[in-house]
C-alpha cells in the first residue's frame, strides 16, 4: 500500500509543481523578466501542498477487503 501511495502521490505531485511553474513564469511579460525565486518557491510550496494534500486519501489507490493492495 505504501509503494502504491507513494508513487501515485508524486505523479500528482509532479503534474502539480509542473502547473505553478508554468503559471509562476507565464505571469512575467518578458521571459527574461521571470524571477526564478519566485518560481522556484511557487514551484516546491505547490510540491508540499499536494503532498499533503494527499495524505487525505487518493482515489486512485484505494485497500482491497483484506487490506492489502
Amino acid at each position: 500500500m505504501a509503494k502504491k501511495w507513494l508513487k501515485a502521490a508524486t505523479i500528482r505531485a509532479a503534474r502539480t509543481t509542473a502547473q505553478a511553474a508554468i503559471g509562476a513564469i507565464g505571469a512575467a511579460t518578458v521571459f527574461s523578466e521571470v524571477d526564478w525565486r519566485v518560481v522556484g518557491g511557487t514551484a516546491l510550496l505547490a510540491t508540499i501542498v499536494s503532498y499533503l494534500t494527499s495524505l487525505a486519501g487518493l482515489p486512485e489507490v484505494t485497500l482491497d477487503e483484506d487490506g492489502g493492495e
